[in-house]
């Protein structure tokens, strides 16, 4: 909620600090810009301090940062506001991720991956008529409603990282609420598993350590970061600009945030579905692209309607293929990459895949400020997703025939 709700703040905050939409892209682009800069040495930093302690270090952090983002007085400030809450929170989401590799064996790992990640649109669902309402509060304490919204939605990140650090175990061993067999189970199925995938690195074409240079000149970790940049962007800017796009049809804030609920609601439940789906069927390539596929199309679609009805449908179909993408991607990444590389692999991916988020976010913002159309401002998103549809398709061909070949010369 904290990286989103900037999108509902500026509803009334832009007017307020004189926020033109390309500044706002602008300085909402920087958060990704200090993401990542800072992202892979707070994963590293993660495996060296540990999980419990880390991941409450970032959260506390970014609540403290966020509660301060309540009084910016301009666009430098907002700017920097933004930059310091994404090397704030630079490292939590890649940190979780391979938290959670520590934890399931592969066979459950999608669904896991679906169930933590549900919170991304769930934040959109509950966050959408509450940072309404937290509007409503104008002018109570001399705060405008946007303040109040950002400094009351950072309390839960301070809360839950100083809970982090009390109730969060970094590895089984440490698990009170496991019995002593359950932990030797497993403990040894992930031992064997962490074996099997290094035997299976060492012996591919593509197999990488766990160095940072190792890993950037690895030319799957581009692919696949570049697959994901267009989930990432979609879900961000997204975020950030729903509100704004509901409100273009002469909605109220309140409104706004009630319709807002609908589209994450139906992709929150669709992503727990698929990322079942996705575990059960074993299938992790077309279960990657089919999603983005539809969120391709539908984008596309949005040029074709000025219905309010019509572009929610559109938007609700995006997100559900957005949202779809995040278990089954993740999945086949963390079984991809060898034991030594995830680390510095699974940061490596998102931390490049921001990039693209960054500048999308400020492409969207220009683009709307230059054509007043959000339709067109959204055609680079469809454009990404649709080129992380062939990318993954191609990479399933690849892998196909690489076990093939393996499989003959045995």
């Amino acid at each position: 909620m904290d990286r989103v709700n900037i999108g509902f703040a500026a509803l009334t905050m832009n007017e307020d600090l004189g926020l033109s939409a390309s500044v706002f892209g602008f300085g909402s682009s920087l958060f990704f810009v200090a993401y990542v800069l800072f992202e892979m040495p707070s994963n590293i930093a993660m495996e060296r301090f540990g999980a419990r302690r880390w991941i409450a270090r970032i959260m506390i952090t970014w609540g403290i940062v966020g509660f301060l983002s309540a009084f910016v007085v301009g666009p430098i400030s907002f700017s920097v506001s933004r930059f310091l809450l994404g090397a704030a929170e630079a490292g939590f989401f890649p940190g979780v991720i391979l938290y959670l590799t520590q934890w399931f064996p592969k066979a459950y790992l999608a669904r896991i991956i679906a169930f933590f990640m549900v919170a991304i649109p769930l934040s959109s669902f509950f966050g959408s008529p509450l940072s309404a309402l937290l509007l409503k509060l104008d002018g109570f304490w001399q705060f405008q409603g946007w303040q109040w919204l950002l400094m009351l939605e950072a309390v839960p990140a301070i809360v839950l990282g100083l809970l982090a650090l009390v109730c969060l175990p970094s590895k089984p061993s440490e698990a009170n609420w496991l019995a002593a067999e359950q932990k030797e189970w497993l403990e040894a199925r992930l031992k064997k598993e962490a074996l099997e995938r290094q035997e299976h690195a060492q012996e591919g074409k593509h197999a990488h350590g766990g160095k940072i240079r190792a890993v950037l000149t690895n030319k799957y970790v581009w692919l696949l970061a570049l697959v994901y940049m267009g989930s990432s962007a979609t879900s961000n800017t997204l975020s950030l600009w729903m509100p704004q796009i509901l409100k273009s049809f002469e909605l109220t804030n309140t409104q706004a945030g009630l319709l807002n609920m609908i589209p994450f609601g139906i992709a929150a439940a669709f992503m727990i579905f698929w990322g079942i789906r996705t575990d059960k069927s074993g299938e992790r390539v077309l279960n990657t692209a089919l999603p983005l596929a539809l969120t391709s199309i539908s984008f596309a679609a949005t040029l074709l309607t000025g219905s309010l009805v019509v572009t929610l449908i559109l938007l609700t179909l995006v997100l559900m293929g957005n949202y779809a993408i995040k278990g089954p991607f993740w999945s086949l990444t963390s079984e991809t990459l060898s034991p030594a590389s995830s680390a510095a692999g699974i940061a490596a991916i998102n931390t490049l895949a921001h990039l693209g988020t960054g500048g999308m976010s400020a492409l969207i913002g220009y683009l709307k400020h230059e054509t007043g159309s959000f339709p067109m401002a959204l055609l680079p998103l469809c454009a990404l997703t649709a080129v992380g549809c062939m990318l993954v398709l191609f990479i399933g061909y690849r892998n196909t025939r690489m076990n093939g070949a393996k499989l003959l010369a045995n």
